[in-house]
């Protein structure tokens, strides 16, 4: 994994805005309507040729093809794997259920949108069917962006939790038992991608949104027993894969609500540490989380691990100002104590789902370029090089 002995580097979480027309068709194959398949070939092209661009000039480091070719960051996985049909009843959040005019809300502003609540379940034991999709996936990226666009490139894919809560079990005996399935299937995207020589991005919601989701009926301590086994399936599926070649993110669900239930980072970190992943890469600029660098203080931060904090906020229009960028990345240089193993980025991703955008897309590459920004101005401290003026 990349690091600098010279300068804070940016990153992404990894969706980032569609066009309206790419949108459509995304979430009318996600439905099962009949597409022109060369049209969407072509906006693909069109998309992942547009976002490295606008990555590449707004100055991040490590870039992706912004998941321009996934109706929402694991709901395509049914697209992928056999043994999904029907429908998903997935709980209302906590959040959404004691504010319902948030629900209103919601329906208003996102009316057309790739399927969240009510995606497929597993109705008969899962399998990989083939490689292809995400082959064409790297392959277009690798196209868009040739060698030297980006100092490294990364892909992202869910974890066995993420698609366990959301595409929920009709068919195994047991949650722990579709966890293993998924563990097992999802392994070979795992590899296809870390073959391809990109750094794997593993998208763990579960392990802090589920709280106040699937799991917001538990116990606390039955709930950190739940992501405790969810990290060990993650750590499972990802045996063989160098640490350094993999990242994990987590947080606390990429939406404009309350926040009020939201675990405490304190109650999970002991859990993530066990991760074997070479970076985590956590929410701060979230403002029910901005204070959970106090966690950090109290447990240490490993000497093996990178943190990648998000300093840019996912879910608002406020263009951050890269002074406030600035010392957002240098507190988390003080926790981690190494300014080379913090890499800036975003809370989450800009485009979680097909339709579903908070950020207006003309604003995310504003919030980009002040990431760099920002990341400059804190290297020059950092590293000595501001001016006395």
């Amino acid at each position: 994994m990349l690091t600098s002995s010279d300068r804070i580097l940016t990153t992404h979480v990894g969706s980032l805005p569609r066009n309206g027309s790419l949108t459509d068709l995304l979430i009318r194959r996600e439905a099962g309507e009949a597409i022109d398949k060369a049209l969407l070939t072509s906006e693909m092209d069109r998309a992942v040729s547009d976002v490295v661009a606008r990555q590449k000039a707004a100055g991040i480091d490590i870039g992706n093809d912004g998941e321009q070719q996934r109706v929402g960051f694991q709901t395509y996985i049914p697209e992928r794997m056999s043994g999904f049909a029907g429908e998903s009843k997935r709980k209302v959040g906590k959040d959404f259920a004691e504010t319902p005019e948030l629900i209103d809300q919601f329906l208003r502003r996102f009316p057309k949108r790739g399927k969240i609540s009510n995606a497929p379940q597993a109705q008969a034991d899962v399998k990989y069917q083939d490689l292809s999709q995400i082959k064409d996936e790297i392959g277009r990226f690798r196209r868009c962006a040739p060698a030297g666009t980006f100092a490294e490139e990364f892909a992202t894919a869910p974890s066995p939790g993420i698609v366990a809560t959301t595409l929920q079990n009709a068919f195994y005996d047991s949650h722990e038992a579709y966890l293993d399935a998924l563990a097992r299937e999802l392994r070979h995207e795992y590899r296809a991608i870390h073959d391809a020589g990109l750094i794997l991005q593993i998208d763990a919601p579960d392990l802090a949104m589920e709280r106040t989701m699937t799991f917001q009926d538990l116990s606390d301590s039955d709930f950190l027993k739940m992501c405790e086994l969810h990290l060990h399936a993650i750590n499972k599926a990802l045996d063989g894969i160098p640490r350094d070649r993999w990242r994990l993110h987590v947080c606390w669900g990429n939406w404009d609500g309350p926040h009020e239930y939201d675990v405490p980072l304190g109650s999970i970190l002991p859990i993530l540490y066990q991760t074997q992943a070479g970076a985590l890469t956590i929410e701060f600029a979230n403002p029910r989380h901005a204070h959970e660098y106090e966690a950090i203080k109290r447990a240490g931060w490993p000497k093996d691990l990178i943190l990648i904090p998000g300093v840019i906020e996912s879910t608002s229009n406020f263009v951050e100002h890269p002074e406030v960028v600035a010392r957002r990345i240098i507190e988390a240089v003080a926790v981690v104590g190494d300014r080379e193993r913090v890499i800036a980025s975003t809370d989450c991703g800009f485009g979680t789902f097909a339709g579903r955008e908070w950020v207006a897309g003309s604003v995310v590459w504003k919030k980009l370029k002040s990431l760099r920004e920002g990341a400059d101005i804190a290297s020059a401290r950092l590293w000595g090089r501001e001016s006395a003026a």
